[in-house]
């Protein structure tokens, strides 16, 4: 019997095998958002086991086990590293049809050339001997395992005082994997950062700015829980000084403050010619106490839902009649948003190549086989699939870039139903360009 994970996995059409084995498969990879540590990369120490390298930190994993009821302890507590890769093993079976029932088999096979297992209760110990066995040689390493995977630009997420020393000991290296950092100012949108008066806060930011651009930052990375109309100036000097001196401000100010803040770092990305992303629709921390007991990025996040397309109309104007909107990737994660952001993007476009704001790849509980679909279909109906910017794994394992492979997958799935079926033209260097196009060359000339 063929393996579950086979060289023709989700391609159901000739058409399909070929664009993705003759043009999507040979592309290197682009990984320009995850949140990946530069000090693991930078330093490369091997993992001591498949536990540490797949399930630290990996809020994906996480909530599906509390799902099917494995206790927190298994889950980010006190037990031992055996026992918590048990307890992800029991759970893979019950996820027939979640992403990660792929992605798991994907990362064993690619990363651990674990194909011939499907990981279960029945098979854990086999998975596990045999996964670290792999991990103990030599080149197992974070930055080995990336570059085995083929990956020649990652984007970490970092944050404005981060001094940037692993990314700079990264690229001196020229071993054909560039690490970059992407600005990521969220708690200065948020009033979490009052150690400076208002004045000298934006000088700190507008140098760091600059600290940032010359190590290799061209990209801009923000996530926006609400939209507001922007407070003035003088409102928002009020607002910072009002928190400084410790007093609460109010909702609505604070909502103000975070859009006049987004505004004014927009117009410090647009000066810089760097590429700004917009994450959109994330309800944090809904479950109060288990905020309080485990803290944020735990894996009980949610999908906020809110009307915002005439504020975020009206924040991209700003910038654009003062000729300050940057290049700008958009990223819904409520799915009833999609089809508004992709005709959105339409409005702003002003005939710079690749777009000056495009719809970004399905994010966080969208990246899902349906919901792949459903960004693709709306890209291509109602923008331009040829300039789309490709995929990103959103992860904190270097075990996930396989999920580009998946991303892949499924798009020449469905150019090759397209094709087959005569409602795209049977052209298969045409579609294989535009396959190469969205697979590696957008992104590499994006973030170039």
């Amino acid at each position: 019997m063929r393996p579950f994970i086979h060289p023709d996995f989700l391609l159901d059409t000739p058409q399909a095998r070929a664009l993705y084995h003759d043009y999507a498969e040979p592309c290197p990879i682009v990984d320009y958002h995850c949140h990946l540590s530069p000090k693991e990369i930078a330093e490369n120490r091997p993992f001591a086991n498949i536990t540490r390298a797949w399930l630290g930190g990996d809020h994906y994993k996480w909530r599906a086990m509390r799902t099917v009821g494995v206790p927190e302890r298994l889950i980010t507590g006190d037990a031992d590293d055996h026992a918590k890769f048990l307890a992800w093993a029991a759970t893979v079976p019950k996820l027939l049809r979640n992403p990660l029932y792929h992605w798991t088999h994907l990362e064993l096979a690619r990363v651990f050339g674990i194909d011939d297992l499907l990981l279960s209760p029945d098979t854990a110990e086999e998975v596990w001997a045999r996964a670290n066995e792999r991990l103990a040689q030599p080149g197992m390493g974070p930055r080995d395992i990336l570059r085995r995977l083929r990956v020649e630009l990652v984007c970490t997420t970092d944050d404005p005082d981060d001094a940037l020393a692993e990314h700079r000991a990264q690229n001196a290296r020229a071993d054909g994997l560039t690490m970059r950092p992407a600005w990521r100012p969220g708690r200065h949108l948020a009033l979490q950062d009052l150690s400076r008066p208002f004045d000298e806060t934006l000088a700190h930011l507008r140098a760091r700015h600059g600290h940032f651009h010359a190590n290799g930052c061209r990209l801009s990375d923000y996530s926006v829980e609400s939209f507001a109309p922007p407070c003035s100036d003088a409102q928002a000097a009020a607002i910072h000084e009002k928190a400084r001196a410790g007093h609460t401000p109010t909702p609505d100010e604070r909502a103000a403050y975070a859009a006049w803040m987004l505004a004014w770092l927009a117009r410090l990305d647009a000066q810089a010619g760097w590429v700004r992303q917009l994450h959109i629709g994330a309800l944090r921390n809904p479950n109060a106490a288990m905020f309080a007991a485990l803290g944020p990025d735990t894996g009980f996040d949610a999908i906020a839902d809110f009307p915002y397309a005439q504020p975020l109309a009206d924040h991209l104007s700003a910038l654009a009649a003062d000729g300050a909107l940057p290049r700008t990737i958009l990223y819904n994660l409520n799915p009833k948003d999609t089809v508004m952001l992709a005709v959105l993007c339409g409005s702003f476009q002003d005939g710079t190549p690749g777009g000056r704001v495009n719809l970004g790849p399905a994010w966080w509980f969208l990246d899902q086989m349906d919901g792949i679909e459903e960004n693709l279909r709306a890209v291509s109906a109602l923008g331009c699939l040829a300039q789309f910017p490709g995929m990103l794994t959103d992860s904190r394992s270097v075990l996930s870039v396989p999920r580009h492979e998946y991303f892949r997958r499924i798009l020449c799935r469905m150019l090759g139903r397209d094709l087959r079926d005569g409602t795209l033209p049977d052209d298969l260097p045409a579609a294989g360009a535009l396959v190469q196009a969205i697979a590696h060359g957008n992104a590499a000339a994006l973030f170039a």
